[in-house]
């Protein structure tokens, strides 16, 4: 697999496109928060194009340095703010699996916060390396905040009970692993664009209505029955 800041480009402007669809089919609006996660992700590979930019000598420092914190304020504080927050607001009301997610979306803000002081406090480095992008942002306690953003916005989707988000969660994490083993030292990178190219799955989820369907009861009746 071979980045560039024309790759980044192509990607952000297709799923970037093809967020503004999902946040335009959009009928719950408690469901407008997680349907804008595909814009907010394709804007994110926007920003790692000016990123690489950056590092080819392209643009000068100053754009540089503003797009690689730009990239790591989406990428840190954000994601782990917006995908448990966003399951939360599209689970319905009441009921402990709300509460559940309710709790996640709070473990998510308590991450958010330490990495957003790191990220505006410490210049984020950025460095190619085999054709990758690879992040230094001078985190504390990395491998707490790790478990903890993975958590937040893995587990919010796999226990939302709605089959979608689910799929999304399950692909998500399956990418997550993928990352951790092939691009160890660019898994932010290789991982944000693989969960950007996943959040179009979110497409046929943002039309729905309601509270989330439980999977494997789609389309029973009330005794169970189709």
């Amino acid at each position: 697999m071979c980045w560039s800041a024309e790759a980044d480009a192509a990607a952000g402007v297709v799923v970037a496109g093809l967020g503004v669809v999902c946040l335009l089919r959009v009928r719950d609006p408690r469901r407008v928060p997680l349907a804008a996660l595909p814009l907010l992700l394709g804007v994110h590979q926007l920003v790692e194009a000016a990123v690489w930019l950056g590092e080819d000598g392209r643009i000068g420092p100053g754009p540089a340095q503003a797009a690689r914190t730009a990239w790591a304020l989406i990428a840190l504080p954000l994601l782990p703010l917006l995908v448990p927050f966003g399951v939360w607001c599209a689970a319905g009301p009441g009921g402990p699996r709300r509460r559940l997610l309710g709790a996640l979306a709070v473990l998510g803000a308590v991450v958010a916060v330490p990495l957003a002081v790191a990220v505006l406090r410490h210049p984020v480095a950025a460095e190619v390396r085999h054709h990758m992008l690879t992040y230094a942002v001078g985190v504390p306690r990395a491998a707490v905040l790790t478990v903890g953003y993975l958590l937040a916005t893995l587990g919010a989707p796999l226990l939302s009970g709605d089959a979608a988000l689910q799929r999304l969660g399950l692909v998500l994490g399956a990418a997550a692993v993928v990352c951790a083993l092939l691009w160890r030292l660019a898994f932010a990178s290789t991982w944000c664009a693989l969960a950007a190219l996943a959040a179009v799955l979110l497409l046929g989820w943002a039309g729905g209505t309601g509270p989330p369907v439980p999977a494997g009861t789609a389309g029973r009746g009330p005794d169970g029955g189709m």
